[in-house]
């Protein structure tokens, strides 16, 4: 869904620089269109407190301090965007620029949705989930200077190794024990090259495949992505119980850190 025409002007500012002298170079989608039906909370998830701010001004605020981020592009519900805007960014002090696109039915359509609505110049974009406000800056840096180090790669996620033991169930049957060391535990941010990430998208749309996440689609159309060991705590906030979990983790960062991420 092209949302350019649908949405409120928003002015985006001067490219932002980086600390370390270049071009901050990445805009970030940030995916807050869900209505969060296992979580039962009807206004959205991305809406419920957490340690004093909504849960998906986490994220926001983590990715307007990362130097790499130029811009940021928040995907929400139709007739949802003041809401969001006063909501989500109301307690913020941000110094990066913000606008809006309109979530569509799936995930994956709600993110092409906001690949559409970047602002040109942007040669990375970080795609993240806004029920994941554990998110660091340093995570967010080390993704994205994995993919700029490495011309060959289209991605780079942040994901961790699996530790538990994997089953293969056919119904409620063990068919076999994988090896546990090739099992990785996907995350988001998933950093990717813009061009590489929007063609497979449209791919995926006119071939009707649906991955479940944004690094599978780069993977069907053959492209490389490397994972970026990230801590399990960035965790996706799904269910009741998953929000103490975050909720613990968030204090006991605020109590070392500071708001300082």
């Amino acid at each position: 869904m092209s949302t350019k025409a649908s949405l409120p002007h928003t002015e985006v500012k001067e490219q932002v620089v980086a600390e370390e002298g270049r071009k901050a170079d990445t805009c970030v989608v940030i995916a807050a269109g869900g209505m969060g039906s296992r979580f039962g909370y009807e206004r959205g998830k991305q809406y419920v407190d957490l340690c004093g701010l909504p849960l998906a001004s986490w994220a926001i605020l983590a990715f307007d301090r990362a130097p790499s981020v130029g811009h940021i592009v928040i995907v929400c519900p139709e007739g949802r965007v003041d809401e969001t805007r006063q909501e989500l960014l109301g307690p913020l002090t941000l110094s990066k620029p913000v606008s809006f696109a309109l979530s569509g039915e799936t995930r994956q359509a709600s993110v092409l949705s906001g690949l559409n609505a970047m602002p040109d110049g942007f040669d990375l974009v970080a795609i993240h989930d806004a029920a994941r406000p554990l998110i660091s800056v340093d995570d967010i840096e080390r993704c994205l200077a994995t993919l700029r180090e490495d011309p060959k790669l289209d991605g780079a996620i942040c994901a961790f190794r699996c530790i538990d033991t994997l089953k293969l169930v056919e119904g409620e049957n063990i068919i076999a024990t994988p090896d546990r060391d090739f099992y990785w535990c996907a995350q988001t941010p998933q950093c990717f090259r813009v061009p590489a990430i929007v063609m497979a998208h449209r791919l995926a749309r006119r071939d009707e495949y649906v991955g479940t996440d944004d690094a599978s689609l780069i993977e069907h159309r053959g492209g490389r992505v490397r994972c970026v060991e990230t801590p399990r705590d960035n965790i996706k906030v799904t269910l009741p119980e998953d929000l103490a979990v975050a909720e613990a983790s968030m204090r006991r960062r605020l109590g070392s850190e500071g708001c300082g991420l």
